[in-house]
């Protein structure tokens, strides 16, 4: 009989044990995933003063829009909260960056300029590893709080202070469009 405790105390630690193990190694991947989320919006942000740089010569009277990108690009830089919070603030940049293109289309030297046309490919490019990181983290952040809502993990979760992470996503049917850029001359 001791035995038959014994085992059943074993087999409850082990079981205890692993599904500790668990989630550590999922939250550990949903802390990667949003440091890869992270190095993509930093090669976005390192892209936009040139960008506004290369517009400001084309589009001397359209100095507010400039202004709003790089004021929207600062405040995405200064975040420090949670997914919420930078959800919000990228959003905020990417509606500035589609008035951007969508002014810059009324000037076709700009659209013709070579550094132009190199800087919409290295977007077009960070804007989809930017979803692909983005997607990435919200099935990490899925894994993770699946697991310390259902039970059993639920009562490892809470014994250890596993909390949900929160998603990140675009607050806005208009936000959860994708950024068009087109340059290419009619």
């Amino acid at each position: 009989m001791i035995w038959i405790i014994l085992a059943i105390i074993v087999i409850g630690l082990v079981w205890a044990i692993a599904a500790y193990n668990g989630l550590v190694r999922i939250r550990q991947r949903v802390r990667n995933a949003w440091s890869q989320i992270d190095v993509q919006l930093k090669r976005r942000y390192d892209l936009i003063p040139n960008l506004v740089e290369t517009c400001k010569g084309y589009m001397a009277h359209e100095r507010e829009v400039l202004e709003n990108v790089t004021r929207a690009r600062a405040q995405a830089i200064e975040v420090k909260g949670g997914a919420a919070e930078q959800a919000q603030a990228e959003n905020a940049l990417t509606q500035t960056l589609r008035s951007l293109f969508a002014v810059a289309e009324n000037y076709p030297q700009l659209r013709a300029n070579e550094n132009m046309l190199k800087l919409q490919e290295e977007l077009t490019s960070t804007e989809n590893r930017i979803s692909f990181a983005r997607q990435h983290y919200n099935d990490q952040v899925m894994r993770l709080n699946t697991k310390t809502e259902i039970f059993p993990t639920r009562i490892i979760a809470g014994m250890f202070n596993f909390k949900k992470e929160e998603f990140f996503e675009a607050e806005t049917e208009g936000e959860r469009e994708p950024v068009k850029v087109d340059f290419k001359q009619a």
